[in-house]
């Protein structure tokens, strides 16, 4: 059995080597390192995959996210909501352009904002919800974008886990995530599920107007050379990670489907322990069936009960097993988000999950005989503990 990897990168880039060295010779070639054709044809590729009408690629997730509530025009003191659960980017932007950020509780099977957790929220000064489409599945975003329309919100997706994941509405429609709200944003930082060599981001809408202010944006507010007509940033993709992206986008649905593979491996191994819940998706689809297509598993995250999960993390190392805990500290315990009002008694779901989850590893390199392995070795350490 080969050494285990939370992330195999070296293992994805053996299987596509010549496209990727291929695809970035090009650039070397033509020396258009910044806003180069790479990056104009991975961009158009990107929209055609996504069926979105505008992609606007830049330096990384974070980035993007910010970028995309600055092009809404949000006003310092405007009130944000978003999930507790997450990795800090998402309120982190809130707080960096002097937005209030609101955050609420998840839903305790699929880790995703509660719906009704944001209809408490509310305030006349809600401006917007960012939900987090989180492990690699859609948030429940067609009651998010009711609840949008009737309060007259801005819905920004935070897609950074869940590219290539489709959300299925009540009438049987499959849109892809991040193609819903009013605009979203992506990382392709490197352990992503499209990740490049670097860092990477990208902004997807299907708003003419709204896409033009955040082209201008990324770009020092240029729309024409040294014409400054927007406060903006610097904020461009490479051509060279462009390069890269666009050598995997192509591979993005097989890399998506051996991670479905590997996830249905898990639960089939683990589903049926007392102390392990395995992870259940948004519209309660099987993925234990080749046809599911809601879940892309960015990460496989079990929940552990009635069991010492650090103790299981310890032990897991210790036979060389990577594991990640995502996330060990709810945002609003965090130090440079605390906030006088939030209630402990909103955050029950949150407090309770950052006790239990363990996130196994995932890519699209993992193997029959490594899964195997480490299903064993976290059966037999529940069974013995």
């Amino acid at each position: 059995m080969k050494k285990i990897q939370m992330v195999d990168l070296k293992g994805q880039y053996a299987e596509i080597k010549k496209e990727v060295n291929d695809s970035i010779q090009e650039v070397l070639e033509t020396t258009a390192f910044v806003n180069g054709p790479k990056v104009h044809e991975f961009q158009e590729n990107l929209e055609k995959y996504l069926g979105v009408k505008h992609v606007i690629p830049c330096a990384n997730g974070t980035d993007a996210l910010q970028i995309a509530m600055m092009g809404l025009g949000l006003k310092p003191g405007d009130e944000v909501i978003t999930a507790d659960f997450t990795f800090a980017a998402t309120v982190e932007v809130i707080a960096l352009l002097n937005l209030t950020p609101v955050l609420v509780d998840v839903d305790p099977d699929n880790f995703n904002i509660d719906i009704e957790a944001i209809k408490k929220a509310i305030t006349p000064k809600t401006k917007a919800i960012v939900p987090v489409h989180l492990f690699g599945q859609c948030a429940n975003m067609e009651a998010i974008m009711q609840i949008a329309k009737e309060h007259n919100l801005y819905v920004i997706e935070d897609n950074a886990q869940a590219i290539g994941a489709k959300y299925t509405n009540s009438k049987g429609e499959k849109v892809m995530s991040g193609t819903i709200g009013d605009v979203a944003s992506t990382s392709f930082f490197p352990s992503k599920n499209l990740g490049c060599y670097g860092d990477g981001g990208a902004i997807f809408t299907n708003n003419d107007d709204l896409a033009h202010i955040i082209r201008g944006i990324v770009n020092h507010g240029m729309y024409k050379r040294y014409h400054h007509d927007v406060v903006g940033v610097n904020s461009r993709l490479d051509s060279i990670q462009a390069a890269v992206l666009n050598a995997k986008l192509p591979h993005l649905d097989i890399y998506n489907n051996k991670r479905r593979d590997a996830a249905r491996a898990y639960t089939k191994a683990l589903q049926n322990h007392p102390n392990i819940i395995t992870p259940k998706t948004v519209n309660n689809c099987d993925y234990v069936c080749d046809t599911c297509d809601c879940h892309v598993f960015h990460q496989y995250t079990l929940k552990i009960k009635n069991a010492d999960r650090d103790a299981l993390v310890q032990h897991l190392q210790n036979k060389n097993i990577p594991c990640g805990v995502y996330y060990p500290i709810p945002l609003h315990k965090q130090k440079a988000y605390l906030d006088s009002r939030y209630n402990e008694a909103n955050f029950t779901v949150t407090n309770q999950l950052v006790k239990e989850v363990i996130s196994l590893p995932m890519h699209t390199e993992l193997e029959p005989d490594q899964i195997a392995f480490i299903t064993k070795t976290i059966i037999d350490f529940l069974d013995n503990n």
